[in-house]
């Protein structure tokens, strides 16, 4: 099919790599294309829908990018394998019904949806070229064919949904209960109690945290650690002993004097007057206001007032009209007249915008700097391009070094100029001595062995650090006096969240019995606040996100509600009023509203359909699960597990 778009321009743009592979992949995860693996067909076949295989190599290769794309820890894999599978089925099923029911994708139709899809393939409009498409698609097991094949069966399954949504309807009566949802506001009166509020009540006695600890020593436990020496490399102090002679910078003055020319440029000030986007019968009055200004510049007056009264340029209106332009950077009339005025002289300008009272405050010739006058920054630039090589060199001696003998480090970082600083104990995730939190180096250090040496890594501050495991501590449990904060942390925290609970359900019943949430919360010590209005979509201040307190839409005005669980604290809170809202607005929400409803309700059906759809073909033999493969394939998982 693909010879539709056959060219002889055989031209690869660099991106395009990288968006077929993208393609590719995101299409893996719902097209489940059918190659042969050599293997007995009974041993691979997962399922079979009509005369399709799902095999299962097509199934693991799903696994793994479904493993990459949401980082699933190995050991809850074993979960979501059924649903995966009944993923795949389920497409399968669609583009078959579909097809039974008589859809058809023409290679026009594929060919135009391919063209929407991944416009990258066609540059100016022509076809990158078969070989190189081809090319690409092997690098993810799938030949064209198969491709074609996985994009007709979602343009059949889109339409067969279509379908069904199109035969959704919404009445009036749910738009308008679905508007009155999403306008509602409500008016409420919270306290708020904070997570630590009664900690200090619920510090637990000596005795009673040794108790906790006894029967939970288990979860304290000193994880593996390790004695790391650690060279540093920092290149501010290299920088103090290295210094260019002149000979090096004239060389370096020399061979680069293309960047230390300037380029001819003209100082000048300017009033715009647009025509542009103006009648042309206003041009005469737009051009006599520019002579009359150019009469007031020339009498004496003040340039920067008349550039704030007048100028119609407001990028240069911040700087009473004046800008430093070299050639190139104006338009043609423009740049003409600003490099032909001298110093000091004025002039009216007509350009394709406009007219421009023009003033030249300085005019500079092109040149080429003095080696005096960049001397300072050519000197900066060396010393840094001379450091950058010297850091480069001194960590790969220092790796090679300590790879070497890895026993005397120190004897290393003397012979390199480098810092030693010693760390013991180290924790993976933990900030190191000298250096501090570095994810990079931690991953570096963190898998090595005793003697074993890591990879230089660079660090905040312009250095470089590399490390010599000198020993490693195996996992422990943690003594008493070690996790004594900790276990003192949990129990008060634990005290506090029973005791938080305990005083909000004595505000709440308070509440009720006094029907008045503010004394009740005064005659305990608390503070309650009344919110301003709003929606089940907004926030209330000082509470955050509506999401935390939907329950009270559906509560009459003065019900008390909670306790509410928010991420720093726990709510009780009253219903004040309900607004409802303005129905003469609904017309403007209306479309928006039926849309969003016969979306959700496609969806349900949809969902609905599917269902049915994947129970009947089963009943029909045309879906046929093959038990042992996928048992086989659940075992292999849950004992990589």
């Amino acid at each position: 099919m693909f010879d539709l778009f056959r060219s002889r321009d055989k031209a690869v743009r660099i991106g395009l790599g990288a968006l077929l592979v993208l393609v590719a992949l995101s299409m893996l995860t719902y097209l489940i294309p059918s190659y042969s693996t050599g293997a007995d067909p009974t041993d691979v076949v997962v399922a079979e829908v009509g005369s399709d295989t799902i095999s299962l190599p097509d199934v693991q290769r799903l696994i793994q990018n479904t493993v990459r794309g949401r980082q699933l820890p190995p050991e809850i894999l074993p979960n979501f394998i059924p649903q995966i599978i009944d993923n795949v089925i389920t497409e399968h099923a669609l583009a078959y019904e579909a097809a039974r029911l008589g859809f058809q994708v023409t290679d026009a139709e594929l060919a135009d949806a391919i063209r929407q899809n991944i416009p990258t393939l066609f540059p100016d409009g022509k076809f990158v070229g078969r070989d190189m498409y081809a090319g690409f698609l092997a690098q993810q097991n799938l030949s064209i064919e198969e491709f074609e094949a996985d994009m007709k069966r979602q343009l059949l399954i889109t339409r067969l949904r279509d379908v069904a949504l199109e035969g959704t309807i919404v009445s009036p009566l749910e738009i308008e209960q679905e508007y009155r949802k999403k306008n509602e506001k409500i008016k409420i009166q919270y306290v708020k109690i904070a997570a630590d509020k009664y900690k200090a009540e619920t510090l637990p006695a000596e005795q009673e945290m040794q108790d906790y600890f006894k029967a939970n020593a288990s979860k304290y436990t000193v994880g593996e650690t390790r004695n790391v020496t650690m060279l540093i490399a920092d290149q501010a102090k290299l920088e103090q002993t290295v210094n260019p002679s002149d000979i090096d910078l004239q060389r370096t003055y020399n061979q680069n004097q293309e960047k230390f020319r300037v380029p001819e440029t003209v100082k000048l000030r300017r009033i715009l007057l647009k025509t542009q986007d103006k009648p042309a019968a206003d041009e005469a009055k737009i051009k006599a206001q520019a002579d009359d200004l150019l009469k007031q510049v020339k009498a004496g007056g003040s340039f920067a007032d008349l550039v704030k009264k007048y100028s119609e340029d407001e990028g240069t209106k911040p700087t009473n009209g004046e800008i430093s332009v070299s050639r190139g950077q104006m338009l043609p009339e423009a740049e003409q007249a600003a490099f032909s005025l001298k110093p000091g002289e004025s002039a009216v300008v007509k350009s394709s915008i406009g007219y421009e009272v023009m003033q030249v405050m300085q005019h500079d010739q092109a040149r080429l700097k003095s080696f005096d006058e960049v001397k300072g920054a050519l000197a900066g630039e060396w010393k840094k391009q001379r450091v950058s090589d010297l850091m480069q060199q001194i960590s790969d001696k220092a790796e090679a070094a300590l790879k070497k003998d890895p026993l005397h480090p120190e004897k290393v970082a003397a012979e390199l100029n480098m810092q030693v600083v010693q760390a013991y104990n180290v924790e993976g995730g933990k900030p190191f001595p000298e250096i501090g939190a570095s994810p990079d180096f931690d991953q570096a250090v963190t898998a090595l062995k005793k003697g074993e040496v890591s990879q230089p890594v660079a660090i905040a501050g312009d250095k470089i650090v590399l490390g010599v495991v000198t020993d490693v501590i195996p996992p422990r449990p943690q003594t008493f006096d070690e996790a004594k904060d900790k276990v003192k942390d949990t129990i008060a925290q634990n005290k506090s969240s029973a005791a938080v609970q305990k005083h909000a359900q004595e505000l709440m019943d308070k509440a009720k019995s006094m029907g008045d949430l503010q004394k009740a919360a005064k005659s305990m010590g608390l503070e309650a606040k009344t919110s301003e209005e709003f929606n089940r979509a907004g926030t209330v201040e000082g509470l955050g996100s509506a999401s935390y307190v939907q329950e009270a839409f559906g509560l009459a005005d003065g019900s008390v509600f909670g306790p509410v669980s928010t991420t720093d604290a726990t709510v009780v809170g009253r219903v004040m009023q309900h607004i409802q809202p303005d129905l003469s607005k609904l017309p403007e929400q209306r479309v928006a509203i039926r849309d969003e409803l016969k979306s959700q309700k496609g969806r349900d059906r949809n969902a609905l359909f599917q269902e049915g759809l994947r129970e009947a073909l089963v009943k029909q033999g045309k879906i046929k699960y093959h038990q042992d493969v996928i048992k086989r394939l659940m075992s292999s998982y849950i004992g990589n597990s």
